[in-house]
């Protein structure tokens, strides 16, 4: 059970303490009737601070946020303990862009954007509606972006040195052994423990619940009586657990690539999930590259592109590729296939090249970037924080072990490398964990809402979306997009998709309790000759931190 701090504790937050033991942790909510009362003061709390904060103030960005024009920006400050409003707080970026009223379209208010992770930030959302699928919705909201709790310029979160986690090359093996496992356990515990380290008596409050308290406030700070929200990934669960507690202060809400909310599977669960759905989109990149066989030489079935891999695999294991690629960069490189087929044309080339004796692209593409280290530790660090903070994991190694050796057997590509970079919530240094919010309990008062996924996504299963659908109840309506596992779907991806979302944002109007699209066409090959005959290099994807 956990206790609640005491003032001094909450004080000593902003102070990065370095601690002997288990940081103090608020109660677990609905354990006792004092976690319950805990939970009341933080709500209460949440109310006074919406109550008493000025409207932000925009203006020019600092140059860190690497933000054009029309772009505007300004700081929200926030309760570290929402329990205490008036102890220590720390400060929120935003950024904003107002409704154009383009073609004479009437404000609707603020739309505010969660790109998900946890640990991704939305600072550059309002850039947006220069996008032509945006720009209709651009003309009645004010396009709305910040950087949740703990990440980037947020009181910014840490756990380890970046230098440390951007060497390269690193080599992990297909299937680890017993010793691999047990250094992948010390270094868990030692990631947990540098994670209490470094942020002190302030790590217990990087969970969901705060970053939704934090939501409550940034809607009242904009002069929002109700939210228009949209939220992608984690970003849904955000979203989810907000309806749920603030029903009477939600007016839309898209959750884009739905995570399941069930408590019982928040996160331990959810994540065993993603191995089975990970495996399915390898095998549909490993499917795509066999049907262009012609141009990419890989191999004309999908166990023939396998092949290829385990290849440029075991060649880069015994040469890291242009000193920096070995098993580990590679990997994560080619997981991005599971999650964008936009990535699949540069993936097979790359495949292609290094096996003609060209490591060249596949160095470009994989290579750590050091540049983006700080990015990358940040964003790390603050998924591993709400995700262990907010729900209960197993804490014995033979849970563990146990349940990813049985998802491993028939989906080995991504669930070893997913339960390592989750393990530190197995020795998480905070006294008990919250537990999660019960999504659609207060069903009956939502407004309507707008569920959107794709059917093959591996990040965030289709099961999923229509769990939380059949949570949100006859309110909350669902848009498939059948075939297709690209995660992530509004916005520029499908245009039927897109027509729904707008619909519903500009008009309210959802298609009854569901309907389906086409999916999206899959992206067209580029041989090695063509590429080459192309302006080198590749416009970079935005940092994607560690997706639920």
């Amino acid at each position: 059970m956990r206790r609640k701090p005491t003032r001094r504790t909450a004080t000593a937050a902003v102070l990065c303490l370095a601690l002997a033991g288990p940081v103090p942790a608020r109660a677990a909510g609905g354990e006792s009737e004092s976690d319950r009362m805990v939970e009341a003061a933080e709500a209460a709390g949440a109310e006074r601070v919406a109550r008493d904060t000025p409207p932000l103030t925009f203006g020019p960005c600092t140059a860190a946020e690497s933000l054009p024009d029309p772009v505007r920006c300004a700081t929200l400050r926030v309760p570290l303990d929402y329990a205490r409003p008036g102890g220590p707080r720390i400060s929120l970026t935003v950024s904003r862009v107002p409704a154009t009223g383009r073609g004479g379209a009437a404000r609707q208010g603020a739309l505010v954007y969660n790109p998900g992770g946890p640990g991704a930030s939305g600072m550059g959302f309002p850039l947006f509606g220069a996008l032509p699928a945006w720009e209709r919705v651009a003309a009645a909201y004010d396009l709305v972006g910040y950087a949740p709790r703990g990440v980037g310029r947020s009181a910014a979160l840490s756990c380890q040195d970046p230098a440390a986690r951007a060497e390269a090359p690193t080599q992990v093996p297909a299937e680890p052994s017993a010793a691999y496992k047990r250094r992948r356990l010390a270094a868990a515990r030692a990631y947990a423990l540098g994670c209490a380290r470094r942020a002190g008596a302030a790590l217990p409050y990087y969970t969901t619940l705060d970053n939704v308290r934090d939501l409550y406030v940034l809607r009242a700070a904009l002069g929002e009586s109700r939210l228009n929200f949209v939220g992608a990934s984690y970003g849904s669960y955000l979203g989810a657990v907000y309806a749920t507690l603030y029903p009477d202060r939600l007016r839309r809400m898209v959750f884009d690539s739905a995570v399941d909310p069930d408590p019982r599977r928040v996160w331990y669960r959810n994540n065993l999930d993603q191995g089975p759905g990970f495996e399915r989109r390898w095998y549909d990149f490993r499917a795509w590259v066999a049907r262009h066989h012609a141009a990419y030489g890989l191999g004309a079935t999908p166990e023939a592109v396998l092949g290829a891999y385990e290849r440029v695999r075991d060649a880069v294991a015994r040469t890291p590729a242009g000193g920096v690629v070995g098993t580990g960069e590679l990997h994560a490189a080619f997981l991005q296939t599971a999650y964008y087929d936009d990535v699949w044309p540069d993936r097979a080339r790359a495949l292609a090249a290094f096996l003609r004796g060209d490591p060249g692209p596949l160095t470009e593409q994989a290579a750590p970037d050091p540049a983006r280290a700080v990015a990358a530790e940040n964003a790390t660090a603050v998924y591993t924080a709400v995700l262990c903070n907010d729900a209960p994991w197993p804490t014995d190694w033979d849970t563990w072990e146990r349940d990813n050796t049985e998802v491993a057997r028939r989906a080995p590509f991504e669930t070893w490398a997913n339960a390592f970079l989750n393990l530190p919530c197995a020795s998480w240094p905070v006294r008990g964990r919250r537990r999660p919010v019960d999504v659609g309990a207060r069903r009956p008062s939502l407004p309507r809402t707008l569920i959107v996924a794709a059917e093959r996504d591996g990040a965030t299963p289709y099961p999923g979306a229509l769990e939380l659908r059949r949570r949100l109840g006859p309110s909350a309506a669902l848009v498939t997009e059948e075939g297709a596992g690209t995660h992530g779907v509004v916005g520029g991806l499908n245009d039927c998709v897109d027509r729904h979302v707008e619909r519903y944002l500009l008009t309210g109007g959802t298609p009854g309790r569901g309907v389906a699209c086409a999916p999206h066409p899959e992206p067209a090959p580029v041989s090695l000759d063509e590429r080459a005959a192309q302006v080198p290099g590749n416009a970079p994807r935005a940092l994607s931190p560690p997706v639920v």
